[in-house]
């Protein structure tokens, strides 16, 4: 028998409906499953979030005829200033210096998402909505989706299914894929701030002994603030009124940006290393945030789940052409072979900056130090990390742009 549907996407978040976008043109037919309403996405705490948008993802989203929507909302990285609190070490990466307009934006998460989910809704893709997926068969040429929609239970059946249900997926607890699990010990405390001085669209790490500390441009005078503390030292410092704990922040950072005051209320995030020990399972495959979740040091989580997203959208979418099926089990075995690779390359060049940066024993620091110093005055080296942090140090799927 047929399958209703070509893919099922589970989750209309940004993975997911950034997935459906990439696929709006295919003629496959597919269907957005969603456990929350617009109204409440709209409000949720987790709109609040910063994100910082690669260069590599701004090419992306500019493929899916997302970023002219959203340029205005979004505020460009021009230099990237890192320190080591306490030590002499520090370089700057600069977008004059790549010949590129900026190292990446930063945007409000509720702005992004929001109009990506209205371009959802423009193209009429199918939305099931509220709706939680409750269970999953998987026969040879399908898989079986059963879904609470609305207050009835129904069953689905698509040629694959797609978990970007979010690192809580319960596709991905469906599928009985183990997690990999490191903890950090550390708890990362956000708010912005506004400052008295502009920011001059800078973007600033700042490594301290108790973990680093990002201020990313949000328009001329705020920055977003993502403070990375021992889970103690996050619980005191959340305990502070608010004087108090802008004045801890102000002597961790510095006056760079001159005085600081909150803007937005403080939230704290606990932090681990967390990977999915597969990525597919029968007719099924999990992206983004279900299959991992990074230390948000250098601001590449949202952007690797990106990629996850675009290279699918790019198998399918060759498959498609070629009358392929899919689903088909080799096609997904390359996909995800070809993510592992990207997902090391991310995941290792995040976790050794935790390490190297976090360690104060002297001979370490002084490593540290000299490195950082040695660094700012090797144009080819600046490059290469410039490109770590643009998204760029690796190929990007090519989707396209539709216009």
């Amino acid at each position: 028998m047929q399958p209703a549907y070509d893919l099922l996407i589970a989750g209309g978040g940004l993975a997911g409906n950034c997935l459906a976008l990439a696929l709006r043109d295919s003629g496959l037919k597919l269907a957005i499953i969603e456990a929350n309403t617009r109204a409440e996405q709209r409000v949720s705490p987790a709109g609040d979030r910063a994100l910082a948008l690669a260069a590599g993802t701004v090419t992306l989203l500019d493929a899916l005829d997302v970023w002219q929507g959203i340029r205005q909302a979004a505020t460009p990285i021009e230099t990237i200033h890192v320190s080591d609190r306490g030590h002499f070490g520090k370089t700057r990466l600069s977008a004059e210096q790549e010949g590129v307009e900026a190292l990446g934006y930063v945007i409000t998460a509720r702005d992004l998402e929001g109009h990506v989910a209205d371009r959802v809704e423009a193209t009429g893709i199918e939305r099931l909505c509220p709706a939680r997926v409750a269970g999953l068969y998987s026969g040879v040429d399908e898989i079986g989706v059963s879904l609470k929609l609305g207050g009835e239970s129904v069953t689905l059946s698509a040629k694959l299914l797609a978990g970007a249900d979010g690192g809580l997926s319960s596709v991905r607890k469906l599928l009985d894929i183990g997690q990999q699990v490191t903890d950090y010990g550390q708890t990362a405390l956000v708010t912005t701030v506004s400052t008295s001085r502009p920011n001059r669209f800078t973007a600033y790490e700042r490594f301290t002994a108790s973990g680093p500390l990002a201020l990313l441009p949000v328009g001329e005078r705020h920055s977003a603030v993502v403070w990375t503390r021992t889970r103690e030292d996050a619980e005191t410092l959340l305990s502070l009124p608010e004087v108090e704990f802008t004045a801890e922040l102000q002597a961790c950072f510095g006056y760079r940006l001159g005085e600081l005051a909150l803007a937005a209320p403080r939230r704290a995030f606990p932090l681990t290393l967390i990977r999915a020990e597969r990525m597919i399972e029968g007719r099924a495959v999990i992206v983004g945030n279900a299959a991992h979740q990074l230390h948000p040091v250098a601001g590449q989580g949202f952007n690797l789940g990106l990629r996850d997203v675009a290279a699918l959208a790019e198998a399918l979418l060759q498959q498609h052409a070629q009358g392929g099926d899919i689903g088909e089990p080799a096609l997904l075995k390359a996909y995800a072979e070809a993510r592992r690779r990207d997902h090391e390359r991310t995941i290792r060049f995040t976790d050794r900056l935790i390490h190297i940066f976090s360690n104060e024993w002297l001979p370490v620091a002084a490593v540290r130090n000299a490195g950082l110093c040695l660094l700012d005055r090797i144009p080819a080296a600046k490059s290469l990390l410039s490109r770590h942090a643009m998204g760029l140090s690796g190929r990007l799927p090519r989707l396209g742009a539709r216009r």
